[in-house]
């Protein structure tokens, strides 16, 4: 019995070692992306490209309701991290764990910038740490609502739409500030799933996405029960 017990230690000691082993090698793969993507451009460089488009659309051009749709849905505790989220990210490696896959990332909005500005949409460990390395340089760059503003000008809508203003006026044929509430929080949900959720393509499943929209939006106090089911009837 004893000898059972100390193989199973040392089974045990070998796997978390291994493991150790896996992540030091990821993060350090991981930090090497981050440093050769900064310098084929800088972040500043970076930043001031999606800045200098067109459609570039500020904070204050929009809908408070729109920017608390994306805060609910995408990242509810944005103003509380440093650019991750442990817990989303706990939460999603034990669901992949469980599925023996990488289907969730527990992204927060830093990183999902991030990804948006450097990386591809390839799903590997080794991206996922440099986008984590991204997202820390991010938060010590910009302020949060520079992140925000930025997040919104560089996430697809579907349809070819690259940004809040190019999908608001493709989809409504309007300006941002022109939304309606429920235009606004329809629009939140579509980035999750562009190809999935796209309003020329699947109308339907983007009113479900809408749904679960506002049930964040009051599940963390930016609407009451009855403010929700009234944008719904409209």
């Amino acid at each position: 019995m004893r000898i059972l017990k100390k193989l199973l230690v040392r089974i045990i000691l070998l796997i978390v070692a291994a493991g150790i082993l896996c992540g030091s090698v990821v993060a350090v793969l991981g930090y090497l992306m981050y440093r050769d993507a900064l310098k084929e451009q800088s972040l500043e460089d970076k930043v001031a490209e999606v800045q200098a488009d067109p459609s570039y659309t500020a904070l204050a051009d929009l809908p408070e309701i729109y920017l608390d749709a994306v805060v609910a849905v995408e990242d509810h505790r944005f103003e509380q991290h440093c650019g991750i989220d442990i817990i989303a990210i706990a939460r999603a490696a034990w669901n992949n764990i469980k599925s023996w896959s990488l289907r969730e990332g527990g992204s927060t909005i830093t990183q999902q910038l991030a990804k948006n500005l450097y990386f591809t949409q390839e799903r590997s460990f080794i991206r996922k740490a440099a986008e984590v390395f991204m997202a820390f340089r991010l938060e010590r760059t910009y302020s949060k609502d520079e992140i925000l503003e930025l997040y919104v000008n560089s996430i697809y809508f579907g349809d070819g739409y690259y940004c809040v203003r190019d999908a608001s006026e493709g989809y409504f044929g309007k300006e941002p500030a022109d939304m309606t509430d429920e235009e606004a929080t329809l629009l939140a949900g579509i980035p999750n799933a562009p190809s999935v959720y796209s309003l020329t393509a699947n109308p339907d499943l983007a009113a479900q996405r809408q749904q679960y929209v506002l049930q964040q939006m009051v599940k963390y106090g930016h609407l009451g029960e009855e403010e929700a089911a009234a944008i719904l009837q409209n």
